[in-house]
């Protein structure tokens, strides 16, 4: 039996006559597909070449039927809970009730039963929040503190206590009313009657030094000296913070010297712009704030009798809250009776002082103090003046 070798795209096949034999017998128990309109294989062998076409027999493989599967049962209908509550069971009939619960959660700590469910997102437990603040392009102007208060006012959530009258003392020195700022003049101290000094004016003065004691010696000495001294800066009269290079003139207030950008040393010596050293020094002092005891050394008693001989006045002498108005007099045949062994009781002493109010626990009013004459005796008058009530007079035969 010979071999038969075809060549289909280049390619040879090995074809036995004894496998072709055995085909044939597989023909007759398989059926054959319909017979296409091929010519019949030539009996001889030969070499046979076709281009992309083989006359290989193309036999069909049995095909199987698909099992078809049985049909699906119907799905169970369950009724929801509620409405399987209406359905009357009957008596030849079984009643499922399903009632469906929530799966529990791990319980992590006690913490977890008050916190709300929180949405989760695919992909990620938490969602970032951002802010993004606008700013308007252009100068924003900060409101000033007399708005903020009239703001404050019209919204009436705030308690605020009648205005203080204004302040009217002035500085021997600087000639500024009132208190200054804690690092600059600082408050004002008693020199003589109706006469303030600013602390570190008083303290800054070339003549002026301070005991152990607090007390500033000299401040009537270097008053008298800058009435005729005019400050650099500012070109008004009472300058008496002196540079303390020699032969420099140059002389200042001390609210001056800061605004010339003196420079200050902690030995209480001050150099002019002209002679202070370039850049930083290791002994300037920066800071002007004074919070230990401090007042003028001065004759008191020189300055009571000169209250007592004025008389008349036109001037206000303050102690603290205290405001003194009249001394009052004594006759030699009231001196028994009007004083103790503390104090003296004058007839016409008056004096007025600002305290917290009877009626309302977060407001202040006036106090008129005065002591009068009854039956050769001293009687205490105090006069209770508060907004929007009538005043209320109090009188004993003790100050108490």
């Amino acid at each position: 039996m010979k071999d038969i070798v075809f060549c289909s795209n280049n390619c040879f096949v090995l074809y036995s006559a004894a496998v072709q034999a055995k085909n044939s017998e597989n023909k007759e128990s398989v059926p054959s597909l319909p017979q296409s309109p091929m010519k019949e294989r030539p009996p001889k062998a030969f070499h046979q070449y076709s281009n992309n076409i083989s006359t290989l027999d193309v036999h069909c493989l049995p095909q199987l039927q698909e099992k078809v599967s049985p049909p699906s049962s119907p799905p169970i209908m369950f009724p929801p809970a509620f409405e399987a509550a209406k359905v009357e069971a009957k008596p030849d009939e079984l009643k499922v009730t399903v009632k469906l619960k929530p799966r529990l959660k791990a319980i992590h700590s006690s913490l977890d039963d008050c916190r709300p469910p929180s949405k989760k997102w695919k992909g990620m437990k938490w969602k970032k929040w951002s802010i993004q603040i606008v700013i308007p392009k252009g100068s924003f102007k900060p409101p000033c503190e007399e708005e903020i208060d009239e703001f404050l006012k019209k919204l009436g959530t705030t308690l605020k206590p009648d205005p203080v009258p204004k302040d009217y003392r002035k500085c021997c020195f600087c000639h500024e009313e009132g208190d200054g700022l804690t690092d600059g003049p600082a408050r004002l101290l008693n020199l003589d009657l109706d006469l303030w000094v600013h602390l570190n004016c008083a303290l800054w003065s070339t003549e002026v030094y301070e005991t152990q004691a607090g007390a500033l010696i000299n401040v009537e000495l270097a008053l008298r000296r800058g009435l005729q001294m005019k400050c650099m800066f500012c070109h008004k009269m009472g300058a008496t913070s002196s540079c303390h290079r020699l032969r420099c003139t140059n002389i200042y207030h001390f609210t001056c010297a800061i605004k010339a950008q003196c420079m200050f040393f902690k030995d209480k010596t001050m150099l002019c712009p002209m002679h202070k050293p370039k850049g930083t020094h290791e002994q300037e002092l920066s800071y002007f704030a004074v919070f230990r005891r401090v007042y003028v050394q001065r004759d008191e008693v020189r300055q009571i009798a000169s209250i007592v001989q004025r008389g008349e006045r036109d001037h206000t002498f303050r102690v603290g809250s205290l405001i003194f108005h009249a001394v009052g007099q004594l006759l030699p045949q009231q001196m028994q009776a009007f004083h103790s062994s503390k104090a003296l009781f004058p007839v016409g002493y008056e004096a007025s002082r600002l305290y917290w109010s009877m009626r309302y626990a977060n407001r202040r009013c006036r106090y008129l103090c005065s002591i009068e004459e009854k039956d050769g005796l001293p009687l205490f008058v105090i006069k209770v003046v508060e907004q929007g009530h009538e005043d209320l007079v109090l009188t004993d035969t003790t100050p108490k």
